[in-house]
């Protein structure tokens, strides 16, 4: 073995913000060859989408996460590129997120291939020193990324945490040569910023993000690709802790405008709907107004699986024919024209008849970041002769 036993995630999480806090951060980026992207006014976007990916993995919101997972693939994630975010984040999510992560990425890259999808499988990590080289290499990569020697009274009074860190999380992980630094720190500060409780550890990733070469405008970024994919409170939390170290004054409310196309739209997740469908963000559930909004386009026999909203969802149909159901009820046919609303708490479904595409724009309330709980899927039969 390596080193004795690999420590809980949550300490070596915990931790961690405590071990930068007592090393003098670098003011301008460090040059080290794990450094591949560079450090322009915005981000790419594969970048763009490694934020809400980790954001999603945090918060355990698997339908969030397919979308996440998928809208990334279509930006050029590889899929060693997902599954190393995925990896790495147990040290700040904890084994259960990752793994289940790493499950729903199973699914997701399953899902693409019976659709014809095929993804870039990517590159696999280069070796990693073992021994002695290993808590080497940590303590280097420990030492570039915090921007000085990480030292202090807390590593005198827990030697073992001090090993941890140096041997597995900054040599382990951060010596796997198949992801860049920067994507490693995106995924950090995407994750940090959808938990509670976590501010100064997300500080403390801010700061090792603009040490490798990120800017406080791509953090930003990182915050709009947050609220976009309806991470609101995350999106709100990094914007908050961004505010302080630049020392900015909140901008004053103004109109905003989001051109038509410029939100990738995604296939909907085949766990969540049956037959094609495609699902276009309009807007995210912030500034004031506590609810998304999205347009659905389900082709010719397409439909969602049973769910139900927690405040409840209002349903325009903009083209086409479709149909709706509340559970014990008769399926009802809906037009373009029509307004449903689905009340809170309420199981339903909907989709397009079996001869007509249907396109509607659903306005869904969220609560403590959720806004659906998808339940089993409305079989053929069900389908056809409206039974629950």
């Amino acid at each position: 073995m390596r080193h004795a036993s690999i420590p809980t995630v949550a300490a070596l999480a915990a931790f961690l913000s405590i071990s930068f806090g007592h090393a003098a951060l670098a003011d301008t980026p460090i040059d080290n060859k794990e450094k591949s992207m560079t450090a322009e006014q915005t981000l790419s976007n594969k970048q763009r989408a490694i934020g809400p990916i980790a954001a999603a993995t945090a918060a355990g919101d698997m339908p969030k996460l397919n979308a996440t997972l998928n809208a990334g693939l279509d930006a050029g994630l590889s899929v060693s590129d997902a599954k190393e975010i995925l990896v790495q984040l147990y040290a700040y999510t904890g084994f259960p997120r990752s793994l289940n992560a790493l499950g729903e990425l199973m699914k997701v890259v399953d899902s693409r291939k019976q659709r014809g999808i095929n993804d870039a499988p990517g590159s696999e990590p280069g070796p990693v020193p073992i021994g002695a080289e290993l808590r080497s290499l940590g303590t280097a990569n420990q030492t570039k990324l915090s921007g000085g020697p990480v030292k202090g009274p807390l590593f005198e009074f827990a030697p073992t945490i001090d090993e941890y860190l140096k041997t597995h999380l900054f040599g382990d992980i951060f010596a796997r040569n198949n992801l860049d630094w920067q994507s490693r720190e995106l995924a950090t500060v995407g994750a940090l910023a959808a938990l509670t409780g976590v501010e100064s550890q997300l500080r403390s990733h801010i700061r090792i993000s603009m040490n490798v070469g990120l800017t406080a405008a791509q953090l930003l970024a990182v915050a709009d690709a947050l609220a976009q994919a309806g991470q609101g409170d995350a999106a709100a939390r990094l914007r908050g802790e961004l505010r302080e170290p630049a020392q900015t004054v909140a901008p004053t409310a103004q109109q905003q405008v989001t051109r038509a196309g410029s939100q990738a739209s995604t296939a909907g997740p085949s766990d969540y709907f049956t037959g094609r469908v495609r699902v276009e963000p309009v807007w995210p559930a912030e500034g004031g107004i506590n609810a998304s909004g999205g347009l659905v386009t389900f082709e010719p026999g397409a439909r969602s699986a049973w769910h139900t909203h927690p405040l409840g969802q209002r349903l325009v149909v903009m083209s086409g024919a479709g149909l709706t159901q509340e559970w014990g009820k008769q399926v009802e046919q809906i037009r373009a024209g029509d307004v449903v609303w689905c009340p809170p708490g309420v199981k339903h479904w909907h989709g397009a008849t079996s001869t007509t595409a249907m396109t509607h724009l659903a306005v869904t309330g969220t609560l403590e970041g959720k806004n659906v709980t998808w339940m089993e899927k409305v079989s053929d039969e069900q389908y056809a002769h409206g039974t629950p």
